[in-house]
Formats: structure tokens, sequence, C-alpha cells
């Protein structure tokens, strides 16, 4: 046998190995959305306001949305909710504030990541104001309340009586040389 043969099984299930990897690849988007809707987890919300008007509220049901932040590593901010959870009937516009405080000697810059559970709720969650829509910048020992403006939609599933907003707060500093420059411009 010569050479060429013995090699040609290894050539194989390389090129297979690399087509494999290359299909998980293009996979992994929709596996992943399959597992969160199957565990109930990553309820992803919209990044822009909602514009449309909810057209009644419906007074025969009362939610309860529970507020629940987190630091991504390396993000050193204060961040929390001014109250753990609120009630509400579906369809209300209601509001919560978050405190944010820089306890560091620098400037810094944070997105905030949200996420809704159970994640078939996500849908219906709607924010119409919310600091997650850009990058919020705060200078050393600087604090600000930050809110959060959301409507319920009434067309929430009826099985459905607990929600949990969560944020998840990040530094993206690095990633945004020129909002630093700006905001340590505009501080002097």
């Amino acid at each position: 046998m010569s050479e060429q043969q013995s090699n040609k099984p290894v050539v194989m299930r390389l090129v297979l190995t690399v087509v494999g990897m290359f299909a998980f690849g293009f996979l992994m988007v929709p596996l992943y959305d399959v597992m969160c809707d199957a565990l109930g987890i990553n309820g992803k919300t919209s990044g822009t306001a909602y514009q449309q008007e909810v057209e009644h509220i419906d007074d025969s049901r009362t939610l309860r949305v529970q507020f629940v932040t987190t630091r991504a590593q390396g993000m050193s901010w204060d961040f929390s909710p001014n109250a753990e959870q609120l009630s509400l009937h579906p369809g209300e516009t209601r509001e919560m504030l978050f405190y944010a405080h820089n306890p560091t000697d620098r400037p810094m810059v944070a997105q905030a990541i949200p996420s809704v559970s159970p994640s078939k709720a996500a849908a219906f969650f709607h924010k119409t104001e919310c600091f997650c829509f850009t990058q919020q910048v705060l200078q050393p020992g600087e604090s600000v309340e930050m809110p959060v403006r959301f409507i319920v939609d009434p067309a929430l599933p009826v099985d459905v009586k607990h929600l949990t907003l969560a944020y998840t707060l990040f530094d993206v500093s690095e990633r945004m040389p020129d909002k630093l420059a700006s905001a340590s411009a505009q501080a002097h």
C-alpha cells in the first residue's frame, strides 16, 4: 500500500471534521435559542424604545416584577435597583430607578444588558425608556439614578404571574475611548 493511500482516511476525517465544525458554528445561535427557551433563561428584550401604546389595563390580574443586578467581571461600579420588586397590572406604565456609582479614580463607560425571565415573557415586556439603550459615562466618584420605564403587555400569558428583569453591567471603557475623551473634556 502506498503512502498516499494510507493518508487518504486521515485526510477524509480531517475534511469531515472541518465541515462539521463549520456547520456547528452556523447552528450555535439557533441551538442557543432553543436551549434558552427550553430552560426558560435569557429572555432577550429589544434594544430600542417601545413606541406603541397599550390600549387597556387589565385590572383583573396583578403581576410581580423583580429587579436583579449583577456586575460583569472587572466592573467595579456599585449598581442596584431602588427596590427589589413591585406589583403592577398588565398594561400599566411603571418606572424603576437604578443607582450607579463609580468608586474608581478614573472615568468609566458602562453598558447594561437586560434579560427577562421567564423567557416567554420577554416579548411582552416593553421598555419605553431605559438606561440600557445607551452607554453610561461616570466620572470618578460620580453617582447617578437611571430610570427604566416599562409596560407589561396585557397579552402576557395568564400563567405568568412573576417576571424578573435582570441587568448585567459591563465595563466598556476600552471600547469607547471617544466617549471617555469627551466626558473628560466636559468634566474640566
